[in-house]
């Protein structure tokens, strides 16, 4: 017999009486599995959110050091007009991309779900995914440079003799500016394209649950196919809507490459928090930043489990 042989018969009793102590103890068996995720979550990721709590309730004196005692001053500064716009930027603007990403996404899961074929729904995925692979920064500057005034858009326009019609849409009051990689209107259409795939999947995921004889049994009944969609399948795939629009929403709200690479002096909330951590170094203010977003997608996600959005995620 060889000396690996040898090895391995003598440890195949110690291996026994060591599979046999685990399966007489499941919660033992259980701790050793969940326990370092769990471990890791408590103290790396419920830690951190604490931290950051903690010190929303601190405040900075006026020599810039940060006081470290427990005061509501911090949260009385968010109150200010200024901040009050940055809230309403930002959520409006999330508001936006979630519906414009769900109009967009639905037809194409929904072509996904009830008539493609096995090879062209692999392609669709495909399709779908394969931005996801390039770097997050790559994608942003690259459209930076789409919509700047000497970029492809513009060229289409002019070739278009489309002219006036994008200098009146840019000079709108709010959505214009300078150029479309300046400009809210320029920031919504890149968070429209980089979010969209996490709104397509969750709704091609509900829809795939949608029993084709609920929709057979609705045309049997005499409904036509907009009925069907409208009182069957729409129904029946809104989880899978409200599912995409936590990460489009979340996602948006928290964004700051995007207002940093196209927007102007109007801030959004993951600017401030950049601003205030950075050449401002007020931590506590910074910190009752991020607790306002995370305050609106408790909410946020405190609806979508109502309507039963985690059962299509």
């Amino acid at each position: 017999m060889s000396t690996a042989s040898s090895a391995l018969a003598e440890r195949r009793p110690a291996l026994h009486r060591l599979a046999t102590f685990l399966y007489l103890r499941p919660t033992l068996v259980l701790a050793l599995l969940l326990g370092p995720p769990l471990l890791w979550m408590v103290v790396v990721y419920l830690g951190s959110l604490t931290a950051l709590v903690v010190q929303s309730f601190f405040a900075v004196d006026s020599s810039g050091q940060v006081v470290r005692s427990l005061t509501l001053a911090t949260y009385a500064d968010l109150l200010t007009q200024a901040n009050l716009d940055i809230f309403v930027r930002t959520a409006v603007m999330a508001a936006a991309v979630t519906l414009a990403t769900a109009l967009l996404a639905f037809p194409w899961a929904y072509y996904m779900a009830r008539f493609a074929s096995p090879r062209a729904k692999a392609a669709l995925y495909l399709a779908v995914l394969l931005p996801l692979w390039s770097s997050y920064l790559v994608r942003v500057y690259a459209w930076r440079l789409i919509l700047a005034k000497e970029g492809i858009v513009n060229w289409f326009v002019h070739q278009a003799h489309l002219d006036l019609v994008l200098d009146w849409v840019l000079g709108l009051p709010v959505v214009g500016g300078p150029s479309l990689s300046v400009s809210f209107l320029g920031m919504f259409i890149v968070f429209t394209y980089v979010w969209l795939p996490y709104m397509i999947l969750p709704i091609q995921a509900a829809l795939e649950r949608v029993p084709r004889s609920l929709l057979e049994a609705s045309g049997d009944l005499g409904a036509r196919p907009a009925a069907t969609l409208r009182h069957v399948t729409l129904p029946l795939a809104f989880p899978g809507v409200v599912a995409g629009s936590i990460f489009t929403f979340s996602l948006t709200l928290g964004d700051f490459v995007v207002p940093y690479s196209l927007g102007n002096s109007s801030f959004f909330i993951g600017q401030a928090v950049l601003s205030f951590t950075g050449t401002a170094f007020n931590i506590p203010l910074a910190a009752a930043f991020t607790v306002v977003p995370m305050l609106i997608m408790g909410l946020y996600l405190t609806g979508a489990r109502q309507m039963g959005a985690f059962d299509a995620l």
